[in-house]
């Protein structure tokens, strides 16, 4: 083996590594949405919150997480992306602790607020950082690392919920100290918060703001453990894409005529699709999907598991070919396929019989179709609109505009899916499952046209070209 070819690896190892420890906001993003899923009845009951209340206290979270992710690139830009992790990983820690602690629902809302201002803060700055690190042969797998993350998370949560919830016997059950169990789902994640924030502290800043700052020699030493080759050439490169006389600032998002440039469109555009095709909806209500089919309390959680292991499995898929095959096939095949499963469990529920309550049963084969649909569903969007979002995210933007562009996409992202999980009760209650299901499946139509018509590939483009 040449010296050439070991340098290669050691470099590649070091990247993967770096982007790992990063990926690690992505983790806690997913763990922190979701460990609330255990906990929603117990909340009601303990603070006796009324379904409004307790419908705001899981989706209040959302919209902080709308804010950080807005002023996360603004952050990352003036002080490094280094730093605005080690903040978020504060923000985890903090929102951890407080909300197993919490004493009324309000401050307990608080506590979760805080909590979504760090997930919105590491849904950009994740992303940003793995695109400016990696080399360009690698960038699609390593910016997949964040939805993998996502995913791992949410499905560690789950577990969590479930372990905590089976050994007391309830959420609200007294667990380990005689504390109810609800309270320790929430403390689980302190480990993970302060583990991100240690991580965070041992990874280099990205080249491509040190660069930026006008630390050039700081940069040179990142890249030739990162890439290796040619540094001083790659630092010219860097420089010629990023304005140093001053800060990013979101006017540079804006077109001539006054309007947001295209490419910020087409950002917004994708994140919105990707919360309007429904997927948490199968991840925050999953038990309502499931009881209506007719598993009782216990299996829903076990189902929601499952769904989460499938939803991690798809992920490694879009790892191994975001870079054979390119972004757009991925995410064409990916709406083909969440248009004609969201569009059989429409068809499902909505054709179904009602019980004395209102709720669809599903017995025999449609009950059968719709679980496989569901989680067929949830295969489509694991190997395509999941992870390739991040993906085209984190690299879409050029050098000068990256940071806040990604903050404003990321920002509507989380409004649109305040948006969906605040209006699935409703609609359900009002129009019934069918409808709702209806709803996602034209989100999932409309997102193959916007893909054919308005995204560009970027595989093995670098970044200083786009």
């Amino acid at each position: 083996m040449t010296s050439t070819t070991t340098r290669r690896k050691s470099n590649t190892f070091y990247v993967i590594l770096i982007a790992g420890a990063a990926a690690l906001g992505g983790f806690l993003f997913g763990f922190d949405t979701a460990v609330i899923n255990g906990a929603v009845a117990a909340l009601a009951k303990t603070y006796n919150a009324n379904s409004v209340i307790t419908g705001l206290a899981v989706s209040l979270a959302l919209l902080g997480s709308a804010v950080g992710a807005f002023y996360a690139g603004k952050i990352a830009d003036r002080y490094g992306r280094v730093k605005a992790m080690v903040v978020a990983s504060v923000l985890f820690t903090i929102s951890g602790i407080g909300s197993g602690i919490a004493f009324t629902i309000w401050d307990f809302i608080l506590w979760r607020v805080l909590g979504g201002l760090a997930v919105g803060a590491a849904s950009v700055i994740a992303p940003a950082y793995i695109a400016e690190c990696s080399p360009t042969h690698l960038r699609g797998r390593l910016g997949s690392l964040q939805q993998l993350a996502i995913v791992v998370g949410i499905f560690i949560a789950l577990l969590c919920d479930y372990f905590i919830a089976v050994s007391a016997g309830s959420a609200e059950s007294p667990f380990l100290f005689n504390i109810a169990a609800w309270r320790w789902m929430f403390w689980t994640e302190i480990p993970p918060a302060v583990l991100y924030g240690m991580a965070a502290l041992m990874i280099p800043e990205s080249p491509r703001y040190l660069v930026a700052q006008g630390r050039e020699p700081e940069a040179a030493n990142v890249l030739t453990k990162i890439l290796g080759g040619n540094v001083l050439g790659k630092i010219e490169e860097i420089r010629q894409t990023v304005i140093t006389e001053r800060e990013p600032r979101f006017s540079d998002l804006l077109s001539r005529s006054g309007g947001l440039l295209p490419i910020v469109w087409v950002g917004i555009g994708l994140s919105i699709l990707q919360q309007f095709v429904g997927i948490n909806v199968i991840f925050y209500y999953s038990s309502v999907l499931w009881r209506a089919v007719g598993f009782s309390e216990k299996n829903s959680l076990t189902i929601t598991v499952i769904t989460g292991a499938v939803n991690i499995i798809t992920t490694l898929i879009a790892i191994a070919f975001v870079d054979r095959f390119g972004r757009k096939p991925l995410l064409i095949l990916g709406s083909i396929g969440m248009t004609l499963t969201l569009g059989t469990m429409t068809a499902m529920f909505g054709t179904a019989p009602l019980d004395a309550a209102g709720n669809p049963t599903l017995s025999g084969t449609p009950g059968i179709v719709a679980l496989l649909a569901a989680n067929l569903y949830v295969f489509c969007f694991g190997f395509s609109w999941g992870p390739v979002t991040w993906v085209l995210l984190g690299e879409m933007f050029n050098n000068r505009i990256r940071a806040a562009a990604l903050s404003v996409a990321a920002a509507m992202q989380w409004v649109a899916n305040f948006i969906v999980s605040t209006t699935f009760p409703p609609i359900l209650q009002y129009f019934g499952l069918g409808s709702a299901y209806g709803l996602y499946t034209t989100a999932a139509a409309i997102s193959l046209f916007f893909v054919l018509f308005f995204i560009k590939e970027t595989k093995g483009i670098e970044l200083e070209d786009m």
